[in-house]
Parts: structure tokens; sequence; C-alpha cells
């Protein structure tokens, strides 16, 4: 039941809308400080985290499609 519990809790959890496109732009980058990682975790809740990290991945890809059919045209 404690893993609920802490399932529970994560969704609970309110992170501000730019620290969670500011997490995932970091991870996409690759670098990251401990503190700042383990302070995300305590905060961020992770739905949004995943949201976020799925539109901007998109968005990326998108972007990378357009700036190829810019540069061949």
């Amino acid at each position: 039941m404690n893993s609920l519990d802490d399932l529970k809790q994560a969704g609970a959890r309110r992170g501000s809308f730019f620290r969670t496109v500011s997490a995932v732009l970091w991870s996409f980058f690759g670098v990251r400080k401990a503190a700042s990682h383990d302070a995300d975790v305590a905060t961020l809740n992770p739905l949004h985290v995943v949201i976020v990290g799925v539109l901007l991945g998109i968005f990326f890809v998108l972007s990378l499609v357009f700036l190829v059919r810019m540069v061949v045209q």
C-alpha cells in the first residue's frame, strides 16, 4: 500500500508551469544539477512532466521538419 500512497502524493503536487517546462527543457539538454533535480522531484507533478515532455517533443520534431523543408526548397 505504501507505493499507492506515494503515487497519490505525487499526483497531488502542484509545481508551476514554467518550472515544469524548465525541468523538461533541461532534461532534453541532458545536463542537470543534482540539487535542482531533487527539488523538481519533490515539487513537480509527474503527469504534468510527461504531458509537457510529449508536447515539447512533438514541437521539436515539427520544427525540424519545418527547417528541413525550408532548406530543401
